[in-house]
């Protein structure tokens, strides 16, 4: 049973690491980067610029010597969290807490982490690498244009950057897209069949979805010598995922408080909850992240441009 009167609990060891392990399994971002043990001061991580020349020689001949050029980059330690309120009562049954934090938590740690390595939230800080600047192609057909020649042109661009294309992250919207690509029979290209529904390799690698990976465009406006082109959603991204690593400090932390007020939403939407009076209890989870990548590795996917109101 949980003791509502201490400021914290203990999770046990087993639960904190499903959380963290569910967290990892959502995240599309997670399931293709490299993970690392990553010190709460940060970590400095050498860069290689470019790979060595091998050359052929004769015999006794002097061998050519190849040094490229060495860069630093430092990956800092940056704390998700979220606040979640439940009553007493529940919070009495240490089970159902429990088995609540595991299928919530995950959820919605690894969606906010997917969208700001996405570029669809700003970063927590100017060491932690996002796609938002990445070459852009298109998953819509029409005009001469189809899905599957927007997929070539991220893995030819990436290969023109020294990359080799290793996976996909996508997310609903980008799935949705690449589910209605037909071959000129009519036949969906990337699906076996509609029982089957599922994307788990695109041009021969693997594709993971998480519906954090999106972020709205903004439609077209204006008229004349005023008119502003709209930009289009962003539904995915293409990369080489060796060249991109994330580092965690340690598990999923987590405290408890049962005074004090939550303040739910912000401006005039805000609403608070005070803890005691309502016999609520808040629960803080946290975790500390960081993320870098050789971003000219990766292109971003991208959807419909939005229509005008």
């Amino acid at each position: 049973m949980a003791d509502i009167n201490r400021t914290a609990i203990a999770l046990p060891t087993d639960v904190s690491q499903e959380i963290l392990q569910k967290t990892q399994d959502e995240s599309a971002v997670m399931r293709l980067a490299r993970q690392i043990a990553l010190p709460g001061r940060g970590l400095t991580i050498p860069v290689i610029l470019g790979d060595p020349t091998a050359e052929w020689v004769a015999e006794t001949g002097v061998k050519p010597v190849s040094n490229p050029s060495v860069s630093k980059k430092v990956m800092q330690a940056y704390k998700l969290a979220v606040i979640e309120t439940f009553s007493e009562e529940f919070v009495r049954d240490a089970k159902a807490l429990y088995d609540s934090l595991i299928a919530r938590l995950p959820l919605a740690l690894a969606a906010i982490f997917d969208k700001t390595v996405l570029g669809a939230v700003n970063a927590p800080g100017e060491n932690f690498d996002t796609f938002a600047g990445c070459t852009a192609q298109s998953l819509v057909t029409g005009a001469g244009h189809t899905a599957y020649d927007g997929l070539v042109a991220a893995d030819t661009d990436i290969g023109v950057h020294g990359g080799v294309l290793s996976g996909f992250a996508l997310g609903a919207q980008g799935r949705g897209l690449l589910l209605a690509a037909k071959d000129s029979t009519g036949r969906p290209l990337f699906v076996n069949s509609a029982a089957q529904g599922a994307i788990p390799m695109i041009l021969g690698v693997p594709a993971y979805q998480n519906k954090g990976l999106y972020k709205a465009g903004t439609a077209a406006s204006g008229s004349g010598s005023s008119a502003v082109a709209g930009v289009p959603d962003i539904v995915g991204v293409a990369g080489d995922w060796t060249q991109a690593m994330y580092g965690t400090v340690e598990g999923i932390k987590i405290d408890l408080n049962t005074k004090g007020v939550v303040t739910v939403g912000s401006g005039q939407d805000a609403t608070t909850v005070n803890l005691w009076q309502q016999n609520m209890v808040a629960i803080r989870a946290e975790i500390e992240l960081g993320f870098r990548a050789d971003t000219s590795c990766f292109n971003l996917l991208t959807g419909t441009v939005p229509s005008g109101t």
